[in-house]
């Protein structure tokens, strides 16, 4: 399975006294991993709201293996895990330049309609696009 990459700097805003990342720029990061991924799809907060959804985060995992420090390049790769409820799973790994796993999290979306009613199935517009996703992702390529 293939997984979209994100490159990010770790800025000098973004660490501690000791040039050490801290811990909560890590969703930061995160996030614009997941929304570079799903924006490719028509499947961004913006296009969600566009299409009458939201996305609200209901769970949120982070391990963190390895620090990052000032001025480090972080790859983050994002994909989408499978999941049979209308959720979408977002798992993701922060790597060093030379490879070295950071950090691993999972962020999990529920669907909303624009009241805040929960869809217990994907809507029609936001399967096609999920299944775009995934089928991108099936092609064992990186972009």
């Amino acid at each position: 399975m293939k997984t979209h990459e994100t490159t990010i700097t770790v800025r000098f805003n973004e660490v501690d006294a000791y040039r050490v990342a801290w811990h909560g720029h890590y969703v930061c990061w995160m996030e614009i991993g997941r929304n570079n991924l799903s924006g490719q799809f028509g499947l961004g907060p913006d296009d969600l709201l566009a299409l009458g959804y939201q996305g609200p985060v209901v769970s949120l995992e982070l391990k963190y293996l390895r620090p990052a420090l000032f001025n480090d390049l972080v790859t983050v790769r994002t994909w989408l895990d499978a999941d049979a409820a209308a959720m979408l799973r977002f798992r993701c790994e922060m790597l060093s330049a030379d490879g070295q796993r950071l950090a691993s999290g999972l962020v999990c979306h529920a669907l909303t309609d624009m009241n805040g009613v929960l869809q217990y199935r994907l809507p029609l517009e936001v399967e096609q696009r999920v299944a775009s996703m995934r089928a991108w992702l099936a092609e064992g390529v990186a972009l």
